[in-house]
């Protein structure tokens, strides 16, 4: 039996999320327009994010089929943590610095080049997380810890979202290129700080965490080590739910730069100053909805113990449609912290909710790969979103930003409906009987 540990354990086994999620919040608030600054249109702005769902959808279902049969003196989980880490953190310190190498390579090429090395990195440090969890805790702890994961990436994000805004009003860092084609001051010092905090974090969580060795999680679950491979009943009716949830969130990360850009401060110049202010506004937004969620997170279960787990992730799906759609109504940028406010209720459901649906109907020595796999449901709905909304942008919305945040909203809708629909594997048994029983 897997012993049911203490709210610190579960806090320093998911510590290194806090980092991993910092130096991914600095790319999602960062990334688009220091690509425009190195001179990436908007309409092809999606397809550089590509890289994010791409190496993701390579990555982690082979990180998680090889920390599945991965044993070492630090465990099976912990050594991809920490060569995650070490990439990323290279990663981020070498992007916003693209343009001193403009003499080997365009800086536009080599900040997508570094892009695609940071979502790599990064993947196979988080897979392996969310496998961790399962692994250490049991059922009953399933949905705390996934909470207690949101709660760290949360404050993580938050702290990674705001600190380019942060150093650039608060401690006089600045907020202008020296010249055309590089990125400020305070981005840079941002993303170095971000590599500092994401090595520190992990190194944490890999110092302060044992794991079971592999032969006791096959003792444990030693009937389903006997199976084939299965695709879980749980995991196809979350595919399309995460589908539209992803797609949402991949066109929000993309685009509400370029929108808050257009709609509040009137430019759609990278290069001019009221982008940039855009650009950091968008940052404390983002960060925003990442301290709803860290705050949220704790409520998680308490939520889900009263209403179900589908039943919470809908109702947070629901407001999140709410909250991108009112993108239209608001004339007043300092006003977009309310939607915010929404946005954040759905992410920290999107952080837990399908995880803790999932990882009892998986069997325990493969969770690596079957959480791997299910990463899928995150990165193709991500790859369908970058290959399409540029065009959509051009053709359908008439080079205007602000309605692919309203398709967000839409995109979130659906997904809150199809919630709606999951049955979980105790419906799914009393349904199979009931037809069993009526032949």
């Amino acid at each position: 039996m897997k012993e049911k540990l203490s709210f610190g354990q579960i806090w320093n086994m998911s510590f290194g999320f806090l980092g991993i999620q910092f130096g991914f919040a600095l790319q999602n608030g960062n990334a688009s327009r220091i690509l425009m600054t190195f001179g990436a249109d908007v309409h092809h702005l999606s397809w550089f994010w590509l890289v994010a769902p791409i190496t993701g959808m390579l990555i982690q279902p082979i990180v998680g089929y090889m920390s599945d049969r991965t044993w070492t003196k630090i465990g099976r989980r912990r050594p991809y943590f920490l060569v995650g880490a070490i990439l990323t953190s290279i990663a981020l310190i070498l992007m916003p610095n693209a343009p001193h190498l403009s003499n080997i390579i365009a800086p536009m090429f080599v900040g997508g080049g570094l892009l695609m090395i940071m979502d790599a990195s990064i993947n196979i440090s988080m897979e392996p997380f969310r496998a961790l969890v399962a692994d250490k805790l049991p059922e009953k702890q399933h949905t705390l810890g996934f909470s207690i994961q949101t709660l760290l990436i949360g404050i993580g994000a938050v702290l990674g979202s705001w600190l380019p805004y942060m150093l650039g009003n608060w401690f006089g860092v600045s907020k202008e290129a020296g010249e055309s084609g590089l990125v400020p001051d305070n981005v840079t010092y941002s993303f170095y700080f971000g590599a500092f905090v994401l090595i520190s974090s992990v190194l944490w969580t890999v110092f302060t965490t044992t794991e079971y060795p592999s032969e006791e999680l096959e003792m444990e679950n030693q009937p389903e080590t006997k199976q084939r491979f299965f695709i879980p009943p749980i995991m196809m009716q979350l595919l399309l739910v995460q589908f539209f949830s992803w797609f949402a969130l991949f066109s929000m990360w993309v685009y509400t730069t370029p929108a808050v850009a257009l709609k509040f401060f009137g430019t759609t110049d990278p290069s001019s100053e009221a982008f940039q202010e855009a650009g950091n506004w968008v940052g404390i937004l983002f960060g925003v909805y990442n301290a709803v969620s860290a705050l949220l997170a704790m409520s998680l279960p308490v939520m889900a113990k009263r209403f179900g787990k589908k039943q919470t992730h809908s109702i947070a799906l629901f407001i999140g449609a709410l909250s991108l759609l009112s993108f239209l109504i608001f004339k007043d940028s300092d006003y977009l912290i309310i939607p915010m406010i929404g946005i954040g209720i759905a992410w920290a459901s999107i952080l837990a909710m399908p995880y803790a649906m999932l990882a009892n109907s998986i069997p325990a020595n493969k969770m690596g790969m079957y959480m791997g796999l299910f990463n899928m449901s995150i990165t193709i709905p991500q790859i369908i979103s970058g290959i399409t909304t540029g065009i959509i942008l051009k053709y359908w919305f008439n080079d205007n930003p602000v309605l692919c945040i309203v398709m967000a909203g839409v995109s979130f809708l659906i997904a809150s409906g199809l919630a709606l629909l999951i049955k979980d594997d105790r419906q799914l048994t009393t349904v199979n009987s009931k037809a069993n029983n009526n032949k």
